[in-house]
């Protein structure tokens, strides 16, 4: 059993993470300027602190005495303050937190980051190389949100130059997180339910139709913590579901929501999602383990294919 800090521990995906890492055995301490009833419920210390103060975010995060360090606080949505304000935030909120971590000597820290540093929907155009997108693909941020979330991957990078092996760092891009209540009609974060995303593919198409359960976000970074002392310092992985959050292939999808698209998508075959969690599965072991068919009411019947049955690996 490790001692983990979260910070953003009441926030969407934070509830959840810190849920379900204390479900699989872990002490948590949740860090976040609110307190959560949920996060309260299960029985996870939270503490309420402003990680935008370097001088709060150091002391709180040096008396929790933790063995690992997650770092989820951020303003979560493009677009949804001012881009200066945006960037300043949760730049200096990766800075704030991950320094402070390592100046408390905890040897495991991980920071959230997100697919949207790699710039689809970018108003001048965007095709990348190739599909499906995985950790090789170049990072083209078109808004100050994605250029944060880079700025913290290159955060963890800086510091693991400063102290080497000593304290294990790890990235992680989430893509688009669902909540357990969001399956039973709870609005996502761009206010659709689940189902309206899959009815109308013009909703889900900014996101290249990709999710996760966030219950799979915790089990990942589970097995990534375990794993941190292992593999390569300072890496990065996509977290993301075995299938697209679409009821067509994506071969056939993307095309009409990204101009020039057709080819490279060709290759995205059956359910195949635009994003690749093989990274994952193949240096840590992990895989999802729900599936939108799985999680509907609706079932596997609403669509004859099966989403492990045709992944790319």
């Amino acid at each position: 059993m490790s001692r983990i800090v979260v910070t953003g521990g009441a926030g969407r995906l934070g509830r959840s993470l810190v849920a379900g890492l204390a479900a699989a055995g872990h002490e948590l301490v949740s860090l976040d300027r609110d307190l959560s009833d949920a996060v309260e419920l299960a029985g996870v210390e939270q503490l309420a602190v402003d990680l935008t103060d370097p001088d709060a975010a150091a002391p709180a995060i040096a008396t929790a005495r933790a063995d690992a360090l997650v770092h989820l606080a951020a303003i979560a949505v493009p677009f949804s303050a001012p881009e200066d304000v945006i960037l300043r935030t949760n730049a200096g909120l990766a800075l704030n937190v991950l320094s402070a971590g390592v100046a408390a000597g905890i040897p495991k820290i991980v920071t959230a980051s997100s697919p949207t540093v790699l710039g689809y929907g970018a108003p001048a155009g965007w095709l990348p190389d190739r599909f499906p997108l995985d950790e090789e693909t170049t990072p083209k941020p078109w808004h100050a949100y994605g250029l944060s979330k880079l700025l913290a991957e290159q955060t963890i990078s800086m510091l693991a130059r400063q102290t080497g092996d000593a304290t294990r760092f790890a990235a992680f891009r989430p893509c688009y997180v669902i909540a357990p209540e969001e399956w039973s009609g709870a609005p996502t974060q761009q206010g659709h339910t689940v189902r309206e995303r899959l009815d109308d593919p013009a909703l889900a198409a900014p996101a290249l139709f990709n999710y996760v359960d966030a219950r799979d976000v915790a089990s990942f970074v589970d097995a990534l913590l375990g794993a941190l002392p292992e593999i390569p310092n300072a890496e990065v992985f996509f977290v993301g579901a075995d299938d697209a959050l679409a009821r067509e292939p994506l071969a056939e999808l993307l095309p009409r929501f990204v101009p020039g698209a057709d080819e490279l998508a060709a290759v995205l075959t059956g359910t195949a999602p635009a994003f690749s969690n093989a990274k994952a599965r193949r240096v840590l072991g992990w895989r999802p383990a729900h599936h939108w068919r799985d999680e509907l009411a609706e079932g596997a019947s609403d669509s004859p294919l099966d989403p492990r049955k045709d992944v790319l690996a």
